[in-house]
């Protein structure tokens, strides 16, 4: 069977948005991306670049959102293959989602552009932002995250500048690995400062170049957390889901099929 959706995919049963159905506003074959993390399930970064474009026609996503029954889904959520902030018309399609859906916008985002006032006021449009912080300072945060010309103060400060205006959700996505748990206590403290809704600590369960941290290792960083509201992917339930089309979904989420749990 064709897959009928170009930028749609999933859902897919995810621990911190219950059932997703995932939108991808860059939409290509390769990753677009102004990270490399040396976790991510969709291997390197094959175009790495800051540069905010339209990637994706905002009509043609909001036409396919609207062929997808209602109340379908939890959310409907950027992620994909990339960072979606680099869609300079994000904050339209998110607009033009709500306007004809009931079900809760949520954004996956490295935070990395948060620095800039035309992301954060495209995010304020979502109901729930997750943003990622993998670093403590920039000797770490170069070694996981490896951005391009990324400043990762400029990039709290982003954060907390979204978060003394956003009305919806915050939440921070922490990704454990070896490489930065011994940094956890400076992560911490940055979280504390932010004050996001929620702190989510994962660690990398799809496949991918780095082995995921044991269950006592991630409760262990968790008590770092105790006087923030804290989750961990240990805390969610295993889940089962099946997508529209298994293909796109893996294209653009990883392999699903062998992982205990879905981001």
């Amino acid at each position: 069977m064709i897959n009928p959706f170009q930028y749609v995919f999933g859902p897919v049963r995810s621990w911190r948005l219950g059932r997703s159905l995932g939108i991808d506003p860059l939409s290509s074959k390769d990753k677009i991306c102004n990270m490399d993390c040396i976790y991510c399930q969709l291997g390197k970064t094959a175009q790495l670049t800051n540069e905010r474009r339209i990637y994706v026609p905002t009509r043609d996503v909001i036409d396919e959102i609207s062929r997808i029954p209602l109340h379908f889904v939890d959310y409907i959520t950027f992620a994909g293959r990339g960072e979606p902030t680099l869609a300079k018309n994000l904050g339209e399609m998110i607009r033009g989602i709500k306007a004809i859906r009931h079900e809760r916008v949520a954004v996956l985002t490295n935070s990395s552009l948060m620095s800039l006032q035309e992301v954060r006021d495209d995010l304020s449009a979502a109901d729930f932002v997750l943003a990622k912080l993998d670093a403590g300072n920039q000797s770490f945060f170069e070694t996981i995250d490896q951005g391009q010309e990324l400043d990762l103060e400029e990039i709290i400060h982003g954060i907390m500048e979204f978060r003394s205006s956003f009305k919806g959700k915050l939440a921070l996505q922490i990704m454990l690995v070896d490489q930065n748990i011994e940094n956890i206590q400076q992560i911490a403290e940055i979280s504390r400062r932010i004050g996001a809704n929620e702190i989510q600590l994962d660690t990398p369960f799809r496949p991918c170049a780095i082995k995921p941290l044991e269950r006592q290792r991630v409760q262990w960083a968790k008590k770092f957390f105790e006087d923030m509201p804290v989750v961990s992917v240990f805390d969610a339930p295993l889940q089962e889901y099946t997508p529209m089309d298994e293909r796109a979904t893996m294209n653009r989420h990883g392999n699903y099929r062998k992982t205990r749990f879905s981001s």
